[in-house]
C-alpha cells in the first residue's frame, strides 16, 4: 500500500457522518466509583501523528475506533460507538426503543442508553436483540433492562448454549487471554495499548445476562418488535457458533452484526474460542448480497463504522466476501499440496485488490493465524510430522534447549546475537526457551521482553500487538490481575444441566478416582429431577432417572441449588439421607485460576 493511499479519508467521512454527541467526560464508573471505561485515554489517536512505536496503518484504525458518542445511522436507527469494545444500536418503535447488542458492562451500556435519551427522549426500551453469543453483544444487558422486566429478548437459536461454552465452560482460560488480547496491564498511549482493531478495549464493569425469550431459526423469519418490522438471516458458524444479521426493510438498513466489519476478523481468535468456518462465513455474506443487496441504503454493524450507497455497500460486502473465501480456499490448495499451517501461513498472499482495501486488513484477525485455524479445522493440531507427535511441554523444552546450546549464558548470547541481527522471531522463541527453562533468570527475562516489545510495536494486527506487549509487560511486572468477573446474573441464566456440568468440570479427577457417590436432585420449581453420580473421577448426571435411590436426597429451587453450588449451604433447602456426600463432593473441587501464568512457567 502507498503512502498516498494513507490520505484516503472516505472511511474518516463515514466514521463522523451521523454525528449527534459525545459523553463529556468519556469515562463510565461503577457504583463504587471505579473506572469502568475511559475513551478520554484514546482521544489523542485522532489528532496526534503515528509515533514510531506504533504501525502506521493501525494508528490510522486506532483513529477511526477512537470516535465515541452518539451517531445517526438512518432515520430512526442510532448507535452507542466508542463506549465500550462493541456498538450499541438503537432502533426506534412505535412505544420505545429496541436495544441491539448491549455492550460488555451494565454501566457502559446504561450511559450509553442514558446519552440516547438526553437527546431522544425519555423512550423505554422496549425489546432487546442479541446478535450472538460473545460477552460484548449480551454482557451489559442489566444496564438497559431489569431481570423482571416483561419485554422480549431475541436471540438467534442455541444462543445459550454457546453463550455458556465460551462465558462459564472455559470462561477462566478464554478471560484470561483475552487480558493478553487486550493488552489490559499495559498503560495507554505509543508505547503501550492502542485499541483492538475491532474497538478501542473491553470495559470491566458489571457483566450479566438474561436468557432469551424469542429465538431465530430460520432465515427469513419476520418478528415485529415495538412496530417495527426485522427480517433475520441466520448465519451459524460464521464469527459465532450461533449468529444472525438483520435487516429494517422500513429503514433500508442492513445489520451484519459481526459478520462483516472493517477488519480481516479472526478464524480463531487468540484468546481462544471454536474455530470458525471461513467457507460458510463467505457464503453467508454472499447471501446477504442476494437477500438485502438491492434493498439496503446503509449497512452498519456491531463494530465500526457504517457504510452508505448501493455500489459502495456492494463492493465492501464483496469484498469481504471475497477475503474469507480466498482464505479457506488457498489454505486447502496449498494444504493439499503438502504445506503445513505454519508454512502456509508464511507463504500466502491476498491479491492486490484485497491486500488494498482498508477493511480487509489484519487489524483484528490477520492472515497468519487464520490461515493457521483453517489447517486447523480440516486437519488438527498435528501437523503429520512424527518428530512433533510427542514434543515435551515448554519448561522440558526450555531445559533442553538451554543444556543443548551450553547453558543459560551461551544461550542468552545467541538469542542477543538474532536480536540484533533483526530475528525478533527466533530471538523470542529462543529467549522464551531461557526464560521457562531458568525463570528467575533477569537477563532473559529483559531480553525477552525488549524483543517482544519490538515486535509489538512493528505490528499491524491490533491483537499481536497486545499478545506481545502485555507478554512484555508480564516479564517485567507481577501478573495482572483479571478484572472481569461474571456477574451472579450470569449464573442464574445457567440450566440445570449447565449448572451441573460447570460442577463437573471443577472435579479433580486424580483426587476422585476412588470415590463413589451419588445425589438425587429434585428441582421443586422446575418440576425437575436428575440423578448425579461420581465414579471413577467423572461427575455424572441425567434428567429423569429410573433408578431414584442415592447417598443423598436434595429437594429445593433452582435459586436454592445456584446458591448452594455457590457456597451458601443447606439452610431451607429439604435432604434426606447422608449430608457428608455433599461435603465430599465440594472437597474435590478446584477453584478455577484466573491469573495463570503465560509468558512464564
Amino acid at each position: 500500500m502507498t503512502d498516498t493511499s494513507f490520505q484516503d479519508m472516505t472511511d474518516f467521512e463515514d466514521a463522523d457522518r451521523g454525528f449527534v454527541t459525545a459523553l463529556k467526560p468519556g469515562v463510565v464508573k461503577d457504583a463504587s466509583g471505579r473506572v469502568v471505561w475511559d475513551s478520554d485515554a484514546f482521544a489523542h489517536l485522532m489528532s496526534d501523528p503515528a509515533p514510531a512505536t506504533v504501525n502506521p496503518s493501525l494508528w490510522r484504525q486506532g483513529a477511526l475506533c477512537a470516535r465515541q458518542g452518539l451517531y445517526e445511522v438512518t432515520d430512526g436507527v442510532y448507535q452507542i460507538r466508542g463506549l465500550d469494545l462493541s456498538n450499541m444500536t438503537l432502533v426506534e418503535g412505535e412505544r420505545g426503543v429496541v436495544v441491539v447488542d448491549p455492550l460488555v458492562s451494565a454501566e457502559t451500556a446504561a450511559a450509553g442508553l442514558g446519552l440516547y435519551r438526553r437527546h431522544r427522549g425519555e423512550r423505554p426500551v422496549t425489546a432487546v436483540i442479541y446478535t450472538h453469543p460473545h460477552i460484548d453483544h449480551f454482557g451489559g444487558v442489566m444496564g438497559v433492562i431489569g431481570e423482571g422486566d416483561e419485554v422480549p429478548i431475541v436471540a438467534p437459536e442455541h444462543f445459550m448454549r454457546h453463550a455458556v461454552s465460551e462465558n462459564v465452560y472455559a470462561g477462566t482460560a478464554m478471560i484470561r487471554r483475552g487480558m493478553y488480547f487486550s493488552a489490559f496491564g499495559t498503560p495507554v498511549g505509543p508505547e503501550g495499548q492502542i485499541g483492538m482493531g475491532l474497538g478501542m478495549a473491553t470495559s470491566s464493569g458489571s457483566v450479566g445476562l438474561i436468557p432469551p425469550t424469542l429465538e431465530i431459526t430460520r432465515t427469513g423469519q419476520e418478528e415485529v418488535l415495538d412496530g417495527v418490522r426485522f427480517v433475520f438471516q441466520m448465519t451459524p458458524g460464521t464469527e459465532a457458533p450461533a449468529e444472525m444479521n438483520f435487516f429494517l426493510p422500513e429503514r433500508r438498513a442492513l445489520c451484519m452484526a459481526e459478520n462483516a466489519c472493517h477488519t480481516l476478523h479472526n478464524l480463531l481468535t487468540l484468546r481462544g474460542a471454536q474455530v470458525r468456518d471461513a467457507r460458510v462465513w463467505s457464503r453467508y455474506i454472499n447471501e446477504a448480497i442476494e437477500l438485502f443487496g438491492d434493498s439496503a441504503d446503509v449497512v452498519y454493524a456491531s463494530h465500526h463504522w457504517p457504510v452508505w450507497g448501493r455500489e459502495r455497500i456492494l463492493t465492501f460486502l464483496s469484498e469481504q466476501r471475497d477475503l474469507y473465501a480466498y482464505l479457506h480456499d488457498q489454505a486447502l490448495r496449498m494444504m493439499n499440496t503438502g504445506y503445513t499451517g505454519i508454512e502456509i501461513a508464511e507463504a500466502i498472499e491476498l491479491p492486490p485488490a484485497l491486500a488494498q482495501a482498508w477493511h480487509a486488513r489484519g487489524y483484528y484477525g490477520s492472515v497468519s493465524h487464520d490461515v493457521k485455524a483453517v489447517y486447523q479445522r480440516y486437519m488438527g493440531w498435528f501437523d503429520g510430522n512424527p518428530a512433533h507427535l510427542w514434543q515435551h511441554p515448554p519448561q522440558a523444552q526450555g531445559e533442553r534447549y538451554v543444556r543443548a546450546l551450553g547453558g543459560a549464558e551461551k544461550a542468552l548470547e545467541a538469542a542477543r546475537e538474532f536480536a540484533a541481527d533483526g530475528d525478533l522471531r527466533f530471538a523470542a522463541e529462543l529467549a522464551s526457551h531461557i526464560v521457562f527453562a531458568a525463570p528467575e533468570h533477569r537477563g532473559a527475562r529483559d531480553l525477552l521482553a525488549d524483543v517482544l516489545t519490538r515486535l509489538g510495536h512493528g505490528a499491524e494486527c491490533s491483537t499481536w500487538r497486545n499478545f506481545f506487549l502485555q507478554g512484555a509487560h508480564e516479564l517485567r511486572n507481577p501478573i495482572t490481575h483479571t478484572a472481569i468477573a461474571l456477574a451472579s446474573s450470569m449464573t442464574s441464566a445457567l440450566s440445570v444441566t449447565q449448572a451441573f456440568d460447570s460442577l463437573a468440570i471443577r472435579v479433580n479427577g486424580p483426587r476422585a478416582w476412588a470415590e463413589r457417590l451419588s445425589i438425587l436432585w429434585r428441582i421443586t420449581d422446575l418440576a425437575e429431577t436428575y440423578r448425579m453420580e461420581l465414579s471413577n473421577g467423572a461427575l455424572i448426571h441425567h434428567p429423569d432417572p429410573k433408578d431414584t435411590r442415592a447417598d443423598l436426597t436434595l429437594t429445593l429451587t433452582k435459586p436454592q441449588l445456584l446458591g448452594l453450588l455457590g457456597g451458601r449451604g443447606l439452610d431451607g433447602i429439604e435432604h434426606e439421607g447422608d449430608v457428608g456426600v455433599l461435603t465430599r463432593l465440594l472437597g474435590l473441587l478446584d477453584e478455577p485460576d484466573p491469573d495463570f501464568a503465560i509468558v512464564t512457567p
